[in-house]
């Protein structure tokens, strides 16, 4: 089975077999996990003791990620399942079908946006969103969907980073906006805020934006 990519997502016209990239990410990405909770179990205490933000290591590269690469792919299936077992993503890894599914399922998406932050070779951050448009400015805007850092690189700046690379994208392309949900606890969202994201209000008399679901299974 082969996928044919448009030009604008950025990757050109790439032809790849989806189901190998599939299995060859799902391997990488678990032995990445391990990397990552072993780096994290070793830099706890570190990290819990510093206060304030610090500013960003200069080898820390934040980029657009192609799906259709193997190393890409497996970075972005580790970096999720990181962000699903935090008590703030979903509590818990990844289900393998998630795993198996995710990377073929996002290349088909026609509006996916991923960007990746690197350690070195080391995946540390990412952000998953996606294209939609605004009815009322009648332009596109993007929705940050996930964004998360790996937790012993958290405090450097590596968050803001990845929303500005998001937020330079949203200007090239003409978006109106960017938009991003967050849990009210969450302490990232001083992140946010300091980067200039505050709760969506449109009319004042109507007070601000929630956030609905209705799960369907």
């Amino acid at each position: 089975m082969t996928l044919l990519f448009r030009k604008d997502v950025g990757f050109g016209f790439i032809y790849f077999p989806i189901v190998a990239t599939a299995i060859w990410a799902w391997w990488c990405a678990a032995k990445m996990t391990d990397r990552y909770l072993a780096a994290a179990a070793a830099t706890a205490n570190q990290t819990a003791s510093q206060s304030g933000a610090s500013e960003m290591p200069d080898d820390i590269l934040v980029r657009r990620a192609d799906l259709s690469s193997a190393a890409d792919a497996a970075a972005y299936v580790a970096m999720l399942d990181m962000y699903s077992r935090d008590p703030l993503g979903d509590g818990k890894p990844l289900d393998d079908d998630v795993r198996a599914r995710i990377v073929p399922a996002l290349i088909e998406h026609p509006t996916t946006l991923i960007w990746l932050a690197f350690d070195g070779d080391r995946p540390v951050g990412v952000i998953t969103a996606f294209r939609g448009f605004s009815s009322f400015k009648a332009r596109p805007l993007v929705n940050i969907h996930d964004i998360a850092v790996a937790p012993e690189m958290r405090g450097m700046g590596i968050g803001k980073a990845l929303l500005a690379a998001a937020e330079q994208h949203a200007r090239e392309t003409g978006c109106c906006r960017l938009t991003l949900e967050v849990l009210e606890n969450n302490p990232a969202r001083a992140v946010y805020e300091s980067a200039g994201y505050h709760q969506a209000a449109y009319a004042p008399e109507a007070g601000g934006a929630l956030f609905y679901t209705k799960p369907l299974d």
